[in-house]
């Protein structure tokens, strides 16, 4: 029970960062291990079968089922076009023929004599997976995928929308309050992920889409907003296939929230650099959080010195993440030994925290998440 508390957030400078590639389904690797590697490299690549369509050409010609194979103008294997004739009835006295026009492109898969009916299947659909970051293939899954390692600047937020996209860190804001609304955003922008301080507003959202903007960045988001954007109610259990052009992450929560001084400095420090994003998020089993990544070695000064693995220490930066002070940022500054009674009649380990303007409060260690700097 020493180490009882919620794991949280990273918001690392340098850390080793360890990515899988996957297939949807098996196809093939087309890597090596050892190989370096680009996030736009391609690294596995399959074909996903086409969309069915039945046809009932028996019924269409008025035959019966036996008579459909050979009315077939197209064999089974064979391609066709879309409106192409791929059947045709004998007529009377040869003339009054009546045909059947292919109601898609690809082939015809099969033809059966017992329900007179035509399987037609469109053209497979090609599927790629790229490498996301810059970094080194240290494993291979046959047919399947690929592990990418790099080392890297690591930011993970909250909550987002939106899948994988890369571009450069353009930060807008000049402090952390700052609210990053249409007016903040510019063409010059095209293919950044801007950030910005307390809030993304949905005028925000709609003009970086317009913009070709790749990701906007901030402390949080009105849930208003993100109905506006996406024009629906969206569910917090697990995004990020939202079909919208721009990725959207938030660091510290609902509403206007100022975002957490080591994150800022951070995206600050990382300004101009290239980063792989994706606002995916998953909040039970198998826990996702939307990430920011900058793969390079030596991008910052500084090196990572805690680790959620140490568990709960004095110095530590945490997060508060349930009310009255949801969202608060502080630093551990005592770790009672012993139990002590809350609320709800419990005992409880419970820690210190100091929030800003030297404010101290005790609540119990299950109420933060540690936040990896």
């Amino acid at each position: 029970m020493a180490h009882a508390y919620t794991p949280g957030l990273k918001v690392t400078a340098r850390t080793k960062i360890v990515k899988e590639r996957r297939l949807p389904l098996q196809g093939e690797v087309v890597v090596s291990r050892g190989d370096k590697v680009k996030g736009d490299t391609v690294v596995a690549q399959t074909s996903l079968p086409g969309n069915v369509t039945t046809l009932n050409v028996g019924a269409l010609l008025g035959v019966q089922p036996h008579d459909v194979p050979e009315l077939m103008l197209k064999k089974a294997g064979e391609k066709i076009v879309k409106d192409e004739p791929i059947a045709q009835s004998k007529g009377l006295f040869g003339v009054f023929k009546s045909t059947v026009p292919s109601p898609i492109t690809g082939e015809i898969e099969s033809i059966s004599p017992i329900t007179g009916q035509v399987i037609l299947r469109e053209p497979p659909q090609p599927v790629e997976v790229d490498a996301y970051v810059d970094g080194q293939v240290v494993k291979i899954f046959e047919q399947e995928g690929v592990e990418v390692e790099t080392t890297g600047s690591l930011i993970q937020g909250i909550f987002g929308f939106g899948g994988e996209r890369r571009g450069r860190i353009k930060v807008v804001a000049k402090t952390r309050e700052d609210v990053l609304d249409a007016n903040s955003l510019t063409a010059e922008m095209k293919g950044c992920v801007v950030t910005g301080g307390s809030l993304v507003t949905a005028d925000a959202i709609e003009k970086a889409v317009s913009l070709g903007i790749k990701g906007l960045v901030a402390g949080g988001i009105e849930d208003a907003s993100i109905k506006k954007a996406l024009g629906y109610d969206i569910g917090v259990a697990i995004t990020g296939s939202e079909s919208i052009e721009v990725t959207v992450i938030v660091t510290e929560g609902f509403g206007k929230m100022p975002m957490a001084p080591r994150t800022f400095e951070l995206l600050k420090e990382l300004d101009g650099k290239l980063a792989s994003i994706n606002g995916a998020t998953q909040i039970r089993a198998g826990v996702m959080r939307p990430e920011i990544i900058v793969p390079g070695a030596d991008l910052v000064k500084k090196e990572s010195k805690s680790s959620l693995e140490e568990g709960l220490k004095v110095g530590m930066q945490v997060r508060i993440i349930r009310a009255p002070h949801f969202g608060s940022i502080g630093s551990v500054v005592n770790l009672p030994v012993n139990l002590e009674d809350i609320e709800t009649e419990s005992k409880v380990r419970v820690l210190e925290v100091e929030l800003e303007g030297k404010k101290r409060i005790r609540l119990p260690r299950a109420n933060v998440e540690i936040i990896e700097a």
